[in-house]
């Protein structure tokens, strides 16, 4: 009960202190303590895009991931040379026992330019100046990542199965008669020399 309590203060402290408002205890969430709360509450749920609605988002044990910070590049004056804002989160996929074996395939099929050699999946961000939603918009890449690739193709329905016989039936009718036409002019150029 206490973990649930933890992370909807902590994803509410962070939502307000991204906007710059001030709430006493919780006007000041660092990095590691955001990491740290995360870890406690173990998992974190990251919102998708609304391509993927619809499909439940799933749990990434915060605990499970590498998570660095460098410096960021692009405009930001003389803040950007001061503090490291770019999050760089990782983990090994085929070791990553919360994620289903079949969705780490696809994975790691989907994913190959984010895979390194050492078969870690690479994330960054730095849409922001804060650590804080790097992290989060990491871990939303993430959570978009593994739902992605646990997507199943729709079954056909009986209509899209008769109407992919049909096709076949007719491109089949179109080979025949095209060899017919080509037996048919190759038995032309014959010559008989009786």
């Amino acid at each position: 009960m206490a973990a649930p309590t933890a992370a909807c203060c902590l994803r509410f402290s962070v939502r307000f202190a991204q906007r710059g408002e001030v709430l006493g205890r919780f006007a000041r969430v660092t990095s590691d303590s955001l990491i740290r709360s995360l870890s406690t509450s173990q998992h974190y749920t990251a919102k998708h895009s609304d391509v993927l609605q619809g499909v439940q988002p799933p749990a990434i044990p915060v605990d499970k991931l590498k998570v660095s910070y460098s410096r960021s590049s692009g405009p930001g004056g003389q803040h950007v040379n001061k503090v490291s804002t770019k999050a760089e989160v990782r983990f090994h996929v085929q070791t990553a026992e919360w994620i289903p074996e079949e969705v780490r395939n696809e994975i790691i099929l989907k994913n190959k330019t984010r895979i390194n050699k050492a078969g870690e999946l690479i994330v960054t961000s730095e849409v922001s100046r804060s650590q804080q939603r790097n992290l989060e918009n990491c871990l939303q890449k993430i959570s978009e990542i593994i739902t992605e690739a646990s997507l199943r193709p729709p079954e056909p329905s009986e209509d899209d199965i008769a109407l992919r016989a049909q096709r076949l039936e007719r491109r089949n009718l179109a080979r025949l008669q095209q060899k017919k036409i080509q037996s048919a002019t190759k038995r032309g150029r014959q010559v008989d020399f009786d």
